[in-house]
């Protein structure tokens, strides 16, 4: 009896200490691998360095499957002029034809709403019902928005002027931007009844670097000006790369920290602040698609 009795409380005691341990195995996330993406890019100056940098990423990610699937680039295009492009010119049509494309880019201009844009979406669905659509909300190329008829022009004539630009006139013209890109992306997702066109927040998350060097919590660079090569706003590598991580963030759903880019202009903590800036800005944004 005392020796059944013995072992029965034994038994129990050794269930209860075991199921702290199973729950533990339980709640663990499974881990899987991410797919790779067949990825075209197509763009203008702002995002056209934007694919050999998320090739470097993902070299030093467990991503299987990457594939470069083509690019297509013109200086200062809207989307509309990559559509209308000769046949014999035109990479970006055969690769959406092919149906071997999983994530098709593009990078508007000023011009929005941008035809080129609603084409490839229709193409691209034609032939691969699957295909994504991730649209680069970019920078404002001389900083504000071009004046209206018998305006002022407020657009920066000298790079050196970005050092007395106010964040939040930066901020409002992004956000002006941005909303008419993202009304016609309602529209497209309306009439396909479903999330197949994505934005990356590009130009906020600079508008955000910005102000983190107009208050000195950028090491290494004290004025808006040394980000920038340029009136219009190419960037220089801390922009290229912050860009980049952006990217990456919304065509993989996974944040960039941890991987940086082979950019040597930018230091190691630099790139640390860039990838964790990249992904609060992509991941909390609606329209990237990103669940944290």
């Amino acid at each position: 009896m005392h020796s059944s009795l013995f072992t029965r409380r034994l038994l129990l005691a050794s269930l209860f200490l075991a199921l702290p341990a199973l729950a533990l195995r339980a709640d663990e996330p499974k881990i899987t691998a991410v797919a790779g993406q067949r990825i075209f890019y197509t763009g203008h100056s702002f995002h056209m360095f934007v694919p050999a940098m998320i090739d470097q990423i993902v070299k030093t990610t467990d991503i299987k499957g990457h594939k470069l699937a083509g690019t297509q680039g013109i200086g200062g295009s809207k989307v509309i002029q990559h559509w209308d492009l000769a046949d014999d010119k035109n990479k970006a049509k055969p690769a959406l034809i092919s149906g071997q494309v999983d994530v098709f880019t593009m990078a508007p201009h000023l011009m929005i709403p941008d035809d080129g844009i609603s084409n490839f979406v229709k193409l691209g669905l034609e032939h691969n019902p699957d295909m994504r659509f991730v649209i680069q909300c970019s920078w404002y190329p001389f900083d504000v928005a071009p004046p209206a008829a018998g305006a002022p022009d407020k657009r920066i004539k000298d790079n050196a002027q970005r050092d007395a630009a106010k964040i939040e006139d930066l901020q409002a013209a992004i956000d002006e931007w941005r909303t008419r890109i993202e009304k016609q992306v309602d529209g497209l997702n309306q009439q396909y009844g479903k999330r197949c066109v994505f934005l990356v927040p590009v130009g906020d998350a600079v508008v955000k670097l910005r102000a983190m060097v107009q208050a000195g919590q950028f090491p290494g660079i004290t004025e808006q000006s040394k980000l920038f090569r340029d009136p219009i706003g190419h960037g220089q590598g801390q922009i290229m790369a912050l860009a980049a991580y952006c990217d990456f963030a919304a065509i993989y759903h996974m944040s960039p920290e941890g991987h940086p880019v082979s950019e040597r202009s930018v230091s190691p903590e630099q790139h640390k602040i860039l990838q964790k800036l990249a992904w609060d800005t992509v991941s909390k944004y609606p329209y990237a698609g990103v669940k944290r």
